[in-house]
């Protein structure tokens, strides 16, 4: 029996979601800080079956914290990437229609033969009908990513990313999945998940969701760290940094924060920046180091050029806060 399976109302201690503090502990294994308010969320979910929808600026840890859940529970991850556009046979399911064509071509002599003695229209064509029904079966059947995640019968993780980028009409046919965890093929009929996965929804806010989809989930929320966790971050996903450069460079990045930019360095810009350090033999934030490296740091030139005009400034206070 997978994690997922188990009751966790009796689940053992030892079980990756049987308290917020295990959760913790479990997702730092993975890779993961997480904190206590996002641990809460998804203790909740697990034991509510109710999806989370998770929201902040990108690059905060949306679509990681599914990834590290489901390396965590040691569950398949089943991922839907959202866009404009986005319909029912991309999300759901589709007919293999290369193979009902290849079909019937094969069957086409024996069609032939089996309405040859029909004794009059009607017949023939009952019997048309019956032999439809058969290209709209099991076997034709192109499974999509929900229709994957119900019919993961040891449970899965379910990670809808992005869905702010889909349209309103999606939205709305996501709600019988959201509600029941369940979907409805016309030609087949309604399919259950014998265990209901844990999802997740990412939003970057680019539009509002409506409130039926929000009332559907557990809300949470991801802001931009304060420094400690992002030094623990930074060290957690940067193997053997020196803590004092951590330090450093995270108070540089809380620093840009404060400025009126028109991206501000997210977390996962800041583990990138990190990484670029030590490929570079950083031992500390050198000027010219750093003026070379702001690319990794800021995406807009415009950015760019208003940091580097202050980057003294910006690099002194950022030694004061962190005392180095």
């Amino acid at each position: 029996m997978t994690l997922a399976a188990q009751s966790l109302g009796d689940a053992p201690e030892s079980h990756p979601l049987a308290s917020v503090d295990t959760i913790i502990e479990g997702l730092a294994g993975a890779g993961y800080i997480a904190s206590r308010r996002i641990a809460t969320a998804l203790y909740m979910s697990a034991h509510l079956q109710k999806p989370i929808l998770v929201e902040g600026v990108a690059g905060v840890g949306k679509t990681e914290l599914a990834l590290r859940t489901a390396e965590l529970l040691g569950l398949p991850l089943i991922r839907m990437q959202c866009y404009e556009g986005l319909d029912e046979s991309k999300a759901l399911y589709e007919w293999k229609y290369g193979k009902q064509l290849l079909y019937t071509q094969i069957l086409k002599d024996h069609m032939g033969k089996e309405l040859t003695d029909a004794p009059d229209v009607d017949s023939a064509m009952d019997r048309l009908h019956g032999m439809g029904d058969l290209f709209f079966s099991e076997p034709f059947l192109e499974p999509r990513p929900l229709l994957k995640a119900m019919r993961q019968d040891g449970g899965c993780v379910l990670l809808i990313d992005e869905i702010d980028k889909s349209d309103e009409a999606f939205e709305a046919f996501l709600l019988e999945v959201l509600s029941a965890y369940q979907v409805s093929v016309p030609e087949i009929g309604v399919i259950k998940a014998q265990t209901p996965p844990i999802v997740f929804l990412t939003s970057n806010n680019v539009r509002d969701l409506g409130d039926a989809l929000k009332r559907r989930c557990l809300h949470l929320h991801i802001p931009l760290p304060d420094a400690r966790l992002e030094e623990r971050i930074v060290a957690t996903r940067v193997p053997g940094i020196e803590a004092r450069l951590t330090k450093s460079l995270v108070a540089f990045v809380q620093t840009l924060r404060t400025l009126d930019l028109r991206k501000s360095p997210s977390i996962s810009e800041t583990v990138d920046w990190a990484r670029a350090l030590i490929l570079l033999h950083a031992a500390a934030l050198e000027p010219e180091l750093v003026r070379e490296t702001l690319n990794v740091l800021l995406k807009f030139e415009q950015d760019i050029v208003a940091v580097e005009a202050k980057l003294g400034e910006h690099l002194a206070k950022a030694a004061e806060a962190a005392g180095v």
